[in-house]
């Protein structure tokens, strides 16, 4: 699965052809969970609560770009990095 970001232990994926809705992921200590952007930005698992904050302002802050990428994902092109949260 393609890395699209990477900021303070926290890293972002975007898998190619994945299921709707347009999602990514997020991982920190080995817990996968699924950002929804589709809509409202949606946090779909279990992270610390500092972690998962941090997540929903990244894809706040870069919406425009997860959506470029989920259309370029259905499309099986690469992906572009997305800046990390400062």
């Amino acid at each position: 699965m393609p890395r699209i970001s990477e900021f303070l232990g926290i890293v972002m994926y975007m898998y190619h052809d994945d299921h709707m809705p347009p999602h990514c992921h997020a991982v920190y200590a080995g817990i996968d969970l699924q950002v929804r952007f589709a809509g409202e930005i949606e946090i779909v698992g279990d992270f610390p609560v500092r972690q998962a904050r941090l997540v929903r302002e990244w894809a706040e802050l870069n919406r425009a770009s997860l959506v470029e990428n989920w259309g370029l994902a259905a499309e099986f092109q690469g992906l572009k990095r997305i800046a990390p949260l400062a």
